[in-house]
């Protein structure tokens, strides 16, 4: 037996002790940075999942389905009517926004298993999404319309969240959990049909798979992650806006994916951190924030048309992920 055939997956355990040791390192980041630093830092935690999940069905699906707007509004909303109107604790408004977001996940998964694909489905969602964000902008008596929902003080097992320190603590446990899980899924028998689905629909159905069942699961699974992240947007900003969900957003998530890498975990995060902290730098000069955002998803589609995953796999075999990277 050679060494290759005793150890298909060389570098997996170096990089497992990668993924572990990021999340350990940055609990050193409340301790060397500004409060506004450390916003930025919530911010990223937050838009990690939001890429991720969206990246579940645009990447690893192959799906042109842009509802992510819709998942993160309906988790935002879900969590911040339960604290502020029934006084739900933070952990089961959290998990409250995952429920609501699959079940949205799976409201648009139906489009998809009637047989609507490309540039029509991506028509579909995006109404989908702006149909609820007029919702939001209506509903005055519960949502406050475009005044915004005021969203009490989170508390977390007993730990009041009421600054940037508590919070990025709390998102940190929650990013880490729903990245692991997101991993593990992908991995998995559900996981390689997922992807088998993007590769060639028909061949997989021909092998018996069920692929109206995986479909759904993705769009369910992508709804509960962004609908996680929705939950955490409440607790970052404080108050939860209609504007927020709109189709800007829909082009930030977007172009995280993009930029990241799609069908890419690792690239999730870098898409994330990319095109959420960056940009800040940049705010400092006016008109520039727009213009980075703009040049570095055309830099990357030019040269690194798998996004910036595919170049640390390059620098590391180690990061060339099994089921997401070709």
């Amino acid at each position: 037996m050679t060494e290759s055939t005793a150890n298909p997956r060389p570098g997996v355990a170096r990089f497992r002790c990668v993924y572990y040791l990021a999340p350990v390192l940055a609990l050193a980041i409340p301790f060397i940075v500004n409060e506004y630093l450390q916003f930025m830092a919530n911010a990223v935690l937050v838009y990690i999942l939001v890429t991720l999940g969206f990246n579940i069905v645009i990447g690893n699906l192959g799906q042109l389905a842009f509802a992510n707007t819709a998942f993160f509004g309906i988790g935002a909303y879900t969590s911040a009517i339960l604290m502020t109107y029934l006084g739900f604790p933070y952990v089961l408004a959290v998990v409250a926004a995952a429920v609501t977001g699959g079940i949205a996940g799976f409201l648009a998964s139906v489009t998809a298993l009637r047989g609507i694909r490309l540039y029509y489905l991506a028509i579909i969602t995006l109404a989908f999404g702006e149909l609820l964000r007029w919702v939001y902008l209506h509903g005055d008596k519960i949502t406050r319309g475009s005044d915004g929902l005021l969203v009490p003080q989170p508390y977390f097992f007993g730990i009041a969240m009421d600054s940037e320190t508590p919070k990025f603590y709390v998102f940190l446990l929650i990013t880490v959990l729903v990245v692991k899980a997101t991993s593990n899924l992908m991995r998995s028998r559900v996981g390689r049909a997922i992807v088998a689905i993007r590769e060639n629909e028909a061949a997989t159905a021909s092998l018996g798979i069920h692929t109206a069942r995986y479909i759904v699961l993705a769009f369910v699974w992508s709804g509960a992650v962004v609908g996680i992240a929705g939950a955490m947007f409440a607790a970052l900003t404080g108050r939860v806006f209609p504007e927020s969900f709109g189709l800007t957003e829909v082009i930030v998530h977007f172009g995280m994916v993009l930029v990241g890498g799609t069908s890419s975990i690792v690239g999730s995060v870098i898409g994330a951190v990319t095109l959420t902290a960056l940009p800040e730098y940049f705010r400092q000069f006016p008109g520039m924030s727009e213009l980075f955002f703009g040049i570095v998803i055309i830099l990357v589609l030019l040269f690194l048309p798998k996004g910036l995953a595919s170049l640390l796999a390059r620098i590391s075999p180690r990061f060339n992920e099994r089921y997401y990277l070709d």
